[in-house]
């Protein structure tokens, strides 16, 4: 095992902590949140929504699984940094490929051990979510706080145009089989384009495996080439992805959907998706205190009554008074804060979490192929 470097942490409420380093050297600001997940560390890194971001893993051992090519949720990460409590340099799964130190380091991303992630979680929890600064290289407080305080903050940031792809593609592979150690490319009847905010492999998996044909497009591809397409049936529905950041920094994404919604194609979101088809519906969004983030938050579906345990990542929601013009299909049952819509007088359906389970439980997966029978009911009616 590689000898660990020191690191120190400083976060904006005056916080200090002395940790050791096991990613990526240097420094690096962003915004800390906790997750709750107890497994999938890998996903969670190379979840592209968690772009600017410190991610503190409640979970206490974090390493031993290694890391692998075949779970990553995008082509790299864009995390800032993982802190954990205690890292394990050496891994031991037949899947492995090389150890998550190494996977950090090579995507340019902090790996952070040695510190009290319970006390740090109860502070975030406490004081919210706060931007903070890492560094293997600077150990002065006050040097530290000086640096993070002429930042800018996540807020003012617009990482979609990090996160989403340049060029549009096709995407043929369903979930991944242990048995074969292959993807299964299952059959596909409906077409499906889906804009990239920051979008999850995972998401595309499971969009393929509900029988869609699924064209990825860049963030910003006009709402008039995409109307023009549906008109001459070159595809079906939309799908809009999660990302990064605050919905409310992306006004000109927020325009085109606004376009979208009024050509009345049927459309599908998640996560910041979810909140861009409000901001277009005319209603904010607001910045939650520490945000939802893990794989065991408990969400009652109100159309069945029935309460799944859910992956969940994202820092706002949309607004109560949203029942004036949609239905609401799922609750958190932790704040109760809405977490899925069907509007009223469109073909929309919205989910706030990630029913796609990369990580977390798969009780909410079948979305996917519900709203691909929505779209055979649109089909018929027209």
């Amino acid at each position: 095992m590689q000898e660990l470097q020191k690191a120190w942490i400083y976060l904006e409420n005056g916080d200090f902590y002395e940790a050791r380093s096991f990613g990526a050297s240097g420094s690096y600001v962003g915004e800390i949140v906790f997750n709750t997940s107890l497994s999938g560390y890998q996903e969670i890194s190379s979840d592209p929504s968690y772009a600017g971001q410190f991610v503190c893993l409640t979970m206490p051992e974090i390493g031993i699984v290694g890391a692998n090519n075949q779970d990553m949720e995008c082509v790299k990460i864009y995390a800032k940094g993982i802190i954990c409590r205690n890292y394990n340099e050496f891994f031991s799964n037949f899947r492995a490929d090389f150890s998550f130190g190494e996977f950090l380091r090579a995507n340019n991303c902090m790996g952070i051990c040695g510190i009290d992630t319970r006390k740090l979680t109860k502070s975030i929890r406490t004081n919210g979510s706060m931007m903070m600064i890492a560094s293997s290289e600077i150990s002065s407080k006050d040097e530290l706080k000086e640096m993070l305080s002429k930042s800018k903050r996540i807020e003012d940031i617009n990482y979609i145009e990090e996160v989403s792809t340049k060029e549009a593609y096709n995407y043929y592979f369903g979930k991944f089989d242990f048995n074969t150690m292959a993807y299964e490319t299952p059959n596909t009847s409906k077409k499906i384009v889906a804009i990239d905010f920051g979008i999850k492999r995972s998401i595309l998996q499971q969009l393929v495996n509900a029988g869609f044909s699924v064209s990825v497009v860049p963030n910003t591809t006009k709402a008039s080439k995409l109307i023009e397409g549906y008109k001459n049936s070159e595809f079906d529905a939309i799908f809009l992805s999660n990302g990064p950041g605050d919905p409310q920094v992306l006004s000109s994404e927020v325009a085109e959907i606004s376009s979208l919604i009024e050509a009345k194609i049927p459309i599908f979101a998640i996560c910041l998706g979810h909140q861009l088809i409000s901001l277009a519906m005319g209603y904010p969004t607001y910045k939650l205190p520490f945000g939802h983030h893990g794989g065991n938050h408990p969400v009652k579906n109100t159309l069945t009554n029935k309460i799944e345990i859910t992956a969940q990542n994202h820092n706002y929601s949309v607004p109560d008074d949203i029942v004036k013009i949609a239905d609401i299909t799922h609750v958190n049952l932790f704040d109760n804060t809405i977490e899925g819509l069907k509007y009223k007088d469109y073909p929309i359906y919205s989910l706030q979490h990630h029913p796609e389970a990369g990580p977390g439980p798969l009780e909410s997966t079948a979305i996917f192929r519900e709203f691909a029978e929505f779209i055979n009911s649109v089909k018929c009616s027209k």
